[in-house]
């Protein structure tokens, strides 16, 4: 079983690369809030929609002080390819190891059409300014996920 992040918990570190060929390491935003959400595949339905909902809320999240981290085992290309298709304004990571995936306790066993497999499980979390898990939320939904998280987080829906 995975070992799955609690608040107060110590946020693992990590440097991954962006879509763009830079690479973002989560130890230099301390002093800023993070979002860091973990999705299985670029380009399918129910990424998409989260995808698109956190760049559509980009602007509001970002004045509230957070910045919003997207993880998923897709390489930079097809991010790359992603982020143009729908216009992402959202950093997206390639974790394609699954590393840091497995580290918060987002990767492991989760059912699927009624069968356990291995795979992505959809997640978030938010990293307080001292590095420090603040929230994390496990299986989420893809649809109305973005909507729920900014009520959580006392942001308005809209």
């Amino acid at each position: 079983m995975t070992t799955r992040l609690q608040p107060g918990d110590p946020a693992p570190d990590f440097t991954l690369p962006t879509d763009d060929g830079r690479e973002v390491t989560l130890s230099d935003l301390r002093g800023r809030r993070v979002i860091v959400y973990f999705y299985p595949a670029a380009m399918t339905p129910g990424c998409t929609k989260q995808a698109c909902d956190f760049s559509d809320s980009l602007d509001r999240l970002e004045a509230e002080g957070y910045t919003v981290l997207g993880i998923s085992p897709d390489s930079p290309e097809r991010l790359a390819a992603f982020r143009q298709r729908d216009s992402l304004t959202i950093t997206l990571l390639s974790d394609p190891d699954k590393e840091v995936m497995t580290a918060w306790g987002a990767f492991g066993e989760k059912k699927l059409y009624g069968k356990v497999v291995q795979g992505v499980i959809r997640s978030t979390f938010v990293v307080d300014a001292e590095g420090r898990i603040e929230l994390a939320q496990y299986n989420v939904r893809a649809t109305g996920h973005v909507a729920k998280l900014r009520r959580d987080l006392g942001l308005d829906a809209a």
